[in-house]
């Protein structure tokens, strides 16, 4: 599966999640690491890094911000297109238990090869979490740090949070507590809402972009929520 969607919004969180449920090791590839200078490497590299995982297997691999590995240009001497040749033949025709879990946060640098129906089996849409999803990741973050959700507003601070992804209320979290401390404080309601009023959202830093990301995956792709 292509686990497609906005920075910071669990893609990484889902691919470990996946392993997880299947019970399996989850093995990571950065597509980007196996670029070499030689003539030939790159592509020998990529073709070792797909054995281990066939050793592996049963298992999960996981090619993490896949758009950066087969993005290339007319200066790669084609090497990002017999990277691309060779995943995309390796994909139709391994025999060995290894499920293939993709995540790409720009859609624009993903080879058409690679989108077409039948290289995934699905193509799933993480976006930007609802108000309800928003109260939940307060809880989580919260909790993880010895705090009780109860003892918060979190129908405030999922309001006041609209356009944040599940890593940006992390960092809320983060930073009110930081500033309690400096306080010499216990951490409160207002600490969050002021660390939230601070935060500038990769939704409003970049809205063009992630609008049209979500334009673009709304009659595409499946959410994944």
């Amino acid at each position: 599966m292509l686990l497609l969607g906005v920075q910071g919004c669990g893609k990484s969180l889902a691919a470990k999640a996946i392993a997880g449920g299947f019970g399996v090791p989850l093995v990571r590839l950065d597509i980007g690491t196996l670029y070499n200078k030689y003539h030939g490497e790159t592509e020998r590299n990529l073709r070792e890094a797909l054995r281990n995982a066939e050793l592996l297997a049963p298992c999960v691999l996981w090619i993490d911000e896949i758009e950066k590995g087969l993005a290339g240009d007319d200066n790669d001497a084609g090497v990002s297109r017999r990277v691309l040749g060779y995943l995309l033949t390796w994909m139709a025709e391994r025999k060995a238990a290894v499920f293939l879990v993709a995540t790409a946060n720009q859609v624009d640098r993903l080879p058409a090869e690679l989108l077409r129906k039948g290289r995934f089996d699905e193509v799933f849409f993480v976006d930007l979490p609802d108000a309800a999803t928003r109260e939940q990741i307060f809880a989580i973050h919260l909790r993880r740090r010895a705090l009780r959700g109860e003892d918060f507003d979190l129908p405030s601070l999922a309001a006041a949070s609209e356009g944040y992804s599940g890593a940006e209320i992390e960092q809320v979290v983060v930073a009110a507590l930081y500033a309690a401390v400096a306080e010499d404080a216990a951490p409160a309601q207002r600490h969050l809402l002021e660390s939230v009023a601070a935060t500038r959202p990769l939704s409003v830093l970049m809205a063009e972009p992630v609008a049209a990301l979500r334009a673009w995956a709304r009659e595409r792709t499946v959410p994944a929520d």
